[in-house]
């Protein structure tokens, strides 16, 4: 499945949901409505010990994947649910809403990963 994951900076949130998902066999990517043009330091640490980590894994606009059709876009944050764009009548949407991690302790990001794993493993099948 091609999955779009959104979120407002396109720095944490999203970029580990790409990866779990991207770990689950599908075509994943993330974008976000106001990047921040790079990936917080904790979320490229964190996906570097699970072995998730890909220097494709990058901070980028909404913009740069308006011309790709998707399966699934799925926002992570109430503010990119409220600007996503649409995708096409036959891309589906979900919000799975999680608190970011940003400024916080490491252990934060951990509890967040372990979150979105369990979440995205109950919403969506692995590839294949």
């Amino acid at each position: 499945m091609k999955i779009l994951i959104l979120c407002t900076g396109n720095s944490c949130r999203s970029i580990i949901a790409e990866a779990i998902l991207r770990s689950m066999g599908h075509e994943a990517k993330s974008a976000g409505s106001k990047p921040t043009g790079r990936v917080n330091e904790n979320a490229k640490r964190l996906l570097k010990e699970r072995g998730l980590w890909s220097e494709d894994l990058h901070s980028k606009p909404i913009d740069a994947v308006m011309n790709e059709e998707f399966d699934l876009v799925i926002t992570v944050c109430d503010n990119a649910k409220e600007s996503c764009p649409t995708f096409g009548p036959k891309t589906k949407t979900l919000h799975i809403p999680f608190e970011d991690p940003d400024g916080k302790p490491y252990g934060e990001f951990k509890k967040l990963f372990e979150q979105m794993r369990r979440r995205l493993s109950e919403e969506i099948a692995p590839a294949g």
